[in-house]
C-alpha cells in the first residue's frame, strides 16, 4: 500500500523522469514527501516563483523532448505559473504540471484558494483533468503523459486534490506508457506533394516545431540541398535548420528582413513542415492570404487539427516532420538562382554598420560567433535585444536556441537554468534586456543552489525598448512609463554568488565574457547599451533590398 503522492511519483520516476521545477505548497505535502525517497534519480529544483519554475518546465519541453514537469501548490501558486503554461502551449513544448487542490469534501464552496482548473484553463493548456480517485493515478498520468507529448506537443495540467494525495490504494506505480507512431505521410499525398514542389517556379521551404529528431532534420537538409530549395525557419525555430546550410535563407521572426519576405511573397509553392502558421510567422496573416493563399500551400503537421485551422492547403499531410522528411526524396529544377538569391539576402544581413552605443552589440555578437562551442545553447526572453541571437547568431547543427513563442517577458533567464539543469558540461548563453532580466533576476537563487550556473548578457539601456519603440511611433515626443531605474546589476549577482562585472566599453566585451566562460559560478555580464541602441542599424545593402521589396510590391 502506498499514498497517492508516493504513487504519483513513484509513476513519474519509472517513466523517466529526472528533474521536477518548482515551489513547494502545503496542498501537496504528500509529493513533496515522496520526493524524498528519490533524491539523485527524480529530484526536485527549488524555485523562487511559480512563473520561473513554469519556464523552467517548459524550456525542458522544447529543449530534450520529454516533459518538463511543474509542481505548484493552488491558487496564487498555479496562476503564477499560467505564463509558463501559456509559453509551453504556443511554443507546443511537452509539460506536466501538478498543482494542488482543495480536499474533494470541501470542493464547489470557494474554499481557501480554491479554483476551478478547467474553467481556468481549458484554453490555455491541451489538456486540464482532476484525479479525484487515488487508485487511477497511474491510469491519468498515463493519458497525461501521452497527451503532452503525442500529435502537436503541448501542457497538461493534473489537478491533485489534497485528500486525495493522502489516501492509500495498493494500485502499482505505472511503468510505461502508450508509444506512439510518429504518423507517416501516405504514398499518394506524398507523391502529390513532390510533383507540386516538381513544377513549380519558386519553391520554398517553411520549417517550424521544436519535436524534430536528428535524423529528422538531416534528411529534411539533404533533401533542401540537393533539391536546390530555400528553407525559411518560423518565429525563433532557426535552430531546426543548419544556419550554414546554402539552402538557409532566414527566419520569420520579429523584423522581417526584406529578404525573408520577398522570397515567401514570391513563391509559388510553399512546403509548409510542422509549423502552424502563427501571427508573427506570417506578418500579421499578410504574407499568405487568408483563408486561400495565392501560394499553393503543402502544409505538414503531426496534428490534423492545425491543417486548414488558417489557411486552406492545396496539399493536406498528417505526419509527423521526422517521418516526412525521411520519406522525401530530392525534385529537380531550374532553382539555383532563386535559391541563391534567398541565401545572399541572408548574409547581407550580417554586414551591419557600427551601433550608436557604448557596448556595441554587433561586435560582439561577431565575437560570440566566433568563440561559442558548436552545442552552445542560447536563450532568451522577450524585446528588441532578441534581435541579437535571434538574427545575427548562426546556428549550426547542434546548437540550440530557447525563445518564447510567446514573447514573454521573463523567460530566458529560467529557460538558461533549466539548459544547465539538463545539460550541465554545454555553455548556455542568456541574452536579457534590463526589464526582461528583472522579470524572473530572484532565479539566480535558484541557479546558485541547482549548481546550474549559465553565463547572463543583461543588455542594460535603462528603458523597457520595445515599448518605448512603439510609444515614440504613436505617441510622439509623449514618452510615459517605459524609464526605469536599474540595480547594479553585476553586484546582484554576486550577491547570489555568480561571477559579476559590468562592461561599459565594445573593447572590454571579449576579455569580460573569457572570464565568464571560466567561471565555474556562471555569470553575469552587464553590459552597457545606449538607450539609442534600441534595434540593429542596418546598413546601405539592405536599406537597397528593403526598396526593391517596396517596388515589386511585397
Amino acid at each position: 500500500m502506498r499514498n497517492g503522492g508516493k504513487l504519483l511519483v513513484e509513476s513519474l520516476a519509472a517513466l523517466g523522469a529526472k528533474k521536477a521545477f518548482g515551489v513547494p505548497g502545503e496542498s501537496y505535502l504528500a509529493v513533496l514527501d515522496a520526493m524524498h525517497d528519490t533524491v539523485g534519480a527524480f529530484d526536485f529544483v527549488l524555485c523562487r516563483n511559480e512563473g520561473g519554475a513554469a519556464f523552467m518546465a517548459s524550456a525542458w519541453g522544447k529543449l530534450t523532448g520529454e516533459p518538463g514537469i511543474c509542481l505548484v501548490t493552488r491558487g496564487p501558486g498555479v496562476t503564477n505559473a499560467s505564463i509558463g503554461i501559456h509559453t509551453a502551449m504556443q511554443d507546443s513544448s511537452p509539460m506536466l504540471v501538478f498543482v494542488g487542490q482543495v480536499g474533494t469534501d470541501m470542493k464547489g464552496r470557494e474554499a481557501f484558494q480554491e479554483i476551478d482548473y478547467r474553467a481556468v484553463f481549458g484554453s490555455m493548456a491541451k489538456w486540464v483533468v482532476e484525479i479525484d480517485q487515488v487508485d487511477r493515478v497511474p491510469e491519468i498520468l498515463a493519458r497525461a503523459w501521452t497527451t503532452a507529448v503525442s500529435g502537436r506537443p503541448g501542457p497538461v495540467i493534473v489537478a491533485l486534490p489534497e485528500d486525495m494525495l493522502t489516501s492509500m490504494s495498493s494500485a502499482q506505480p505505472l511503468r510505461r506508457v502508450a508509444q506512439i507512431a510518429e504518423p507517416s505521410p501516405d504514398q499518394a499525398s506524398l507523391e502529390a506533394a513532390l510533383s507540386l514542389l516538381s513544377k513549380a517556379s519558386r519553391p520554398a521551404i517553411m520549417i517550424g516545431g521544436s519535436n524534430w529528431s536528428d535524423e529528422g532534420r538531416e534528411a529534411l537538409q539533404e533533401f533542401a540541398e540537393q533539391s536546390d530549395i530555400p528553407v525559411i525557419a518560423a518565429l525563433r525555430y532557426q535552430d531546426m535548420f543548419d544556419n550554414h546550410s546554402a539552402s538557409y535563407g532566414g527566419d520569420l521572426g520579429l523584423g522581417l528582413s526584406a529578404g525573408v519576405r520577398r522570397t515567401l511573397a514570391e513563391a509559388d509553392v510553399v512546403l509548409a513542415i510542422n509549423t502552424r502558421f502563427g501571427e508573427i510567422s506570417t506578418e500579421g496573416y499578410t504574407l499568405f492570404e487568408v483563408p486561400e493563399p495565392k501560394q499553393k500551400i503543402i502544409h505538414v503537421h503531426g496534428s490534423e487539427r492545425e491543417i486548414g485551422k488558417v489557411y486552406i492547403p492545396e496539399i493536406g499531410i498528417h505526419s509527423g516532420p521526422n517521418a516526412f522528411a525521411m520519406a522525401l526524396r530530392p525534385v529537380r529544377g531550374n532553382w539555383s538562382a532563386w535559391r541563391a538569391e534567398a541565401r545572399a539576402a541572408y548574409e547581407a544581413t550580417f554586414d551591419l554598420s557600427p551601433q550608436p552605443s557604448p557596448v556595441d552589440m554587433g561586435i560582439v555578437t561577431a565575437h560570440l560567433r566566433d568563440v561559442l562551442p558548436d552545442d552552445a545553447i542560447l536563450t532568451n526572453g522577450a524585446g528588441n535585444f532578441t534581435a541579437w541571437p535571434n538574427k545575427f547568431f548562426k546556428f549550426g547543427k547542434k546548437a540550440r536556441l530557447l525563445g518564447p513563442q510567446s514573447g514573454a517577458m521573463g523567460y530566458g533567464f529560467p529557460a538558461a537554468i533549466a539548459a544547465k539543469v539538463a545539460f550541465p558540461e554545454r555553455v548556455v548563453v542568456c541574452f536579457a534586456g534590463d526589464g526582461d532580466f528583472q522579470m524572473n533576476c530572484q532565479e539566480l537563487a535558484t541557479a546558485a543552489q541547482a549548481g546550474a550556473q549559465p553565463i547572463v548578457l543583461v543588455l542594460n539601456n535603462g528603458i523597457y525598448g520595445t515599448i518605448r519603440a512603439h510609444q515614440e511611433r504613436h505617441y510622439p515626443e509623449r514618452v510615459s512609463g517605459t524609464t526605469m531605474f536599474n540595480p547594479d546589476f553585476a553586484a546582484l549577482a554576486r550577491a547570489y554568488g555568480f561571477h559579476g562585472e559590468r562592461v561599459s566599453r565594445t573593447e572590454e566585451f571579449a576579455g569580460a565574457f573569457e572570464r565568464a566562460l571560466a567561471s565555474t559560478t556562471g555569470a553575469v555580464l552587464e553590459l552597457d547599451i545606449s538607450p539609442e541602441a534600441l534595434t540593429p542599424r542596418v546598413t546601405l545593402s539592405q536599406m537597397r533590398a528593403a526598396a526593391l521589396a517596396t517596388q515589386k510590391g511585397t
